[in-house]
């Protein structure tokens, strides 16, 4: 054996001896990666992950129903009732101050996380505050309100970003009506209508205990968590029944462009998205490799993208997500973007993956989740994560992460790859790109001035003038 091949032999020995003990490693000397597991009377299900001597404790609960469940035309419900889990800021400021910790709540289409850190010592103190906030909510016209100020200031300050407008856009495009096409934090005017009896609903369908899910990380003994839990957590009411993730598949997105105006912009933003797999697929980890290999390649087509904020991800949900590419760009790279994403995407299902990509996607897989499984939310996180979708455990994941061939990829990205399901988004100054747009296939253009009626009378020739789309279609929220 040479000494090259001698070198490639160490490297690929080296990359699977990383794959098999990236869960060991990064947490062999702080914590198991391997829970105690208790189920209260209640089905809540609680993993404990023991860490002696460490001064803090981790408590995240997880309820599995999120923003998916918002009723119709009442966007960010969810998102409004995890708000009011905890009205007084007093509470934060304890757990920031006092006990040099954090308390958030943070809610996606899937879930509400509520997410408490702070001192080991007061870990019945901690489990009294996440009690109160489960059992006796403080849903009152008040606090509602400021909740709802609280979360429309967060949209109206997202809404000024052309990148989050690009991507709320692209979802809203590629799903329709489906809950991943609305923005989970709601608009402002479906908070508006967001009354008190929708979040009693909501609060009676979904937080309960048989509906969620319990990590523990820190220096707390078994016993005491569950003697705790058992105490305080034990009355937690649970549900007769789950409801269950069910919705209409959406309708096939509109095949132009659509092109949202922003006159003021320096720079424009690309989307392009196709609907991807959901979390608990057995190629979602495939696909997410996937997605390392089509960004490589779009950079290859157009250099300039490596000195852009680029990147192409698989959103994964517990329903069928969203295989998306996207770009910040200047002006004149516009067309250029575009028409290189769409050559990436097909590129994927035609051309065949190398050892050389593949082996760069894995690595990257390998130093994320080597970074993420080295802190106790990043472990946290992924337990919660195999709960909630029911995976593999994480020795099994990195064994189905190792095993991958540039084969695998070609089948996932036939699978992703339809081109009756594509939807193309460009936010920018449609005056300066709309022209290199055009040159890639219809476009429609929203937030563009209407032109001046035609003083002949030509009502029939009305669709095919440019005309604003109605709000749902296009529109994102």
């Amino acid at each position: 054996m040479n000494l090259e091949l001698l070198r490639n032999f160490l490297t690929k020995t080296i990359i699977v001896a990383s794959l098999v003990t990236v869960v060991a490693v990064p947490l062999k000397a702080q914590v198991s990666t391997v829970p105690e597991r208790t189920r209260l009377l209640n089905d809540l299900q609680v993993l404990l992950f023991s860490r002696p001597g460490g001064q803090d404790v981790l408590v995240k609960l997880r309820i599995n129903s999120g923003a998916a469940f918002d009723l119709a035309g009442k966007g960010g419900t969810m998102a409004l009732l995890g708000d009011v889990l905890f009205p007084d800021q007093n509470t934060r400021e304890y757990f920031t101050e006092e006990m040099q910790g954090r308390l958030s709540v943070a809610t996606d289409y899937d879930s509400i996380t509520i997410t408490m850190q702070g001192r080991a010592r007061e870990f019945e103190r901690i489990i009294e505050i996440l009690r109160t906030a489960l059992v006796t909510t403080q849903l009152t016209p008040e606090n509602i309100a400021k909740a709802r100020d609280g979360r429309t200031k967060i949209i109206k300050d997202l809404s000024a970003l052309s990148a989050n407008v690009a991507d709320r856009a692209v979802a809203a495009r590629l799903f329709g009506d489906f809950p991943y096409g609305r923005p989970y934090n709601g608009t402002v005017e479906s908070l508006e209508r967001v009354e008190r009896g929708d979040l009693l609903l909501a609060h009676e369908r979904f937080l309960n205990p048989n509906n969620s899910t319990l990590v523990i990380v820190g220096d707390i003994q078994p016993s005491r968590a569950r003697r705790t839990l058992r105490q305080l957590l034990g009355i937690w009411r649970k549900s007769e029944s789950i409801v269950p993730a069910t919705f209409k598949q959406p309708a096939i997105p509109d095949q132009r462009t659509l092109m949202i105006n922003a006159p003021a912009e320096q720079s424009v933003e690309i989307r392009l998205a196709v609907r991807g797999l959901a979390r608990q697929d057995s190629d979602a980890t495939a696909a997410t490799l996937l997605a390392s290999v089509a960004r490589q390649r779009w950079q290859k087509l157009l250099p300039d993208l490596t000195r852009s904020p680029t990147f192409v991800r698989q959103d994964a949900h517990g329903l069928p997500g969203m295989f998306v590419m996207g770009a910040t760009v200047d002006n004149l790279l516009a067309g250029r973007t575009l028409a290189t994403a769409r050559e990436t995407l097909n590129s994927l299902a035609s051309t065949p993956v190398t050892a050389a990509e593949l082996e760069q996607a894995r690595n990257e897989a390998v130093d994320l989740a080597t970074k993420e499984l080295a802190t106790p939310d990043g472990l946290a996180e992924a337990w919660l994560d195999i709960e909630s979708y029911r995976l593999h455990s994480l020795a099994e994941q990195t064994r189905v992460l190792s095993a991958i061939t540039p084969e695998d990829l070609r089948r996932v990205a036939a699978r992703l790859v339809d081109k009756l399901a594509f939807a193309t988004v460009v936010v920018g100054n449609s005056e300066l790109v709309k022209t290199q747009i055009e040159q890639l296939g219809k476009v429609e253009v929203m937030g563009a001035m209407d032109p001046k009626p035609d003083p002949a009378p030509n009502a029939k020739s009305g669709p095919e003038s440019p005309k604003p789309p109605t709000k749902p279609a296009a529109k994102p929220d």
